[in-house]
């Protein structure tokens, strides 16, 4: 019976009799029908792609955003559910912000993490919340260098030099393993996450969708910043060739 959660379902407070909480685990299921996510740190920043799945070619490009700035130095890109996801975006927004007033610097972003993570938890800790069904990656660049953290529907949060989630995730996860990232600088990096998108979507079972990436980094003055419109242009191009190759080598 409590392998498929019938009547340990019902509260985020209950426990399986071996110990699951399923309703984080329904909240893990909905970040896995999300389009895929990956981060990687280079040697001189941080990258951030998402595959954001079109669901009506009606919708205006660029619309419906699943990378948002949280501070000047720290950004978040979203998998799973866009409304929670905002909702953990706001929540960062306000951390950084509160930091900044009390403290007169920006927020570190293992601090910022941390916070994050500590309000995401909370929201498996009463009957009347329920867990996000979101997972954010987060990026930014202090006093440490480059850093990137994923923090995951349960509150626990990790940080990565390369990390994928969504539909995807296992498939990007082992070409991020070839990678040799301390060698990568950021540039080299939109080229290298473009090309694992596009190999991760399946054109026949998929919606269609739209690339969007970011960087944070000694190019864009540490700041978190959308890649330059023609840098994200050649990276398609680059993936799409690539993606093309493969095709045609099976």
């Amino acid at each position: 019976m409590s392998s498929i959660g019938t009547g340990y379902d019902l509260s985020v407070t209950t426990f399986s009799p071996d110990g699951r909480v399923f309703q984080i685990e329904y909240a893990t299921k909905a970040i896995d029908n999300s389009g895929t996510v990956v981060g990687i740190k280079c040697k001189d920043g941080v990258v951030m792609g998402v595959e954001k799945l079109i669901a009506s070619k009606m919708l205006l490009e660029g619309s419906n955003r699943r990378i948002h700035s949280v501070d000047r130095h720290a950004g978040m890109a979203i998998a799973g559910l866009a409304a929670d996801g905002r909702q953990i975006v706001a929540r960062a927004r306000a951390e950084a912000a509160n930091y900044l007033t009390f403290y007169g610097e920006q927020i570190p972003t293992e601090e910022l993490c941390n916070r994050v993570a500590y309000y995401v938890h909370l929201c498996t800790l009463y009957w009347w919340l329920r867990p996000y069904g979101s997972a954010a990656i987060l990026a930014g660049y202090d006093r440490d260098g480059p850093q990137l953290y994923m923090i995951e529907p349960s509150g626990v949060a990790y940080r990565y030099f390369g990390a994928a989630v969504g539909k995807g995730r296992q498939a990007a996860k082992t070409e991020i393993e070839k990678l040799k990232l301390d060698q990568m600088t950021c540039r080299e990096g939109v080229i290298a996450v473009a090309k694992i998108i596009y190999s991760v979507h399946d054109e026949a079972k998929d919606k269609a969708f739209e690339l969007e990436m970011s960087w944070i980094c000694d190019e864009s003055n540490r700041e978190h910043q959308r890649v330059p419109a023609d840098l994200l242009a050649e990276a398609k191009a680059i993936a799409k060739a690539a993606q093309e190759e493969d095709m045609d080598a099976d």
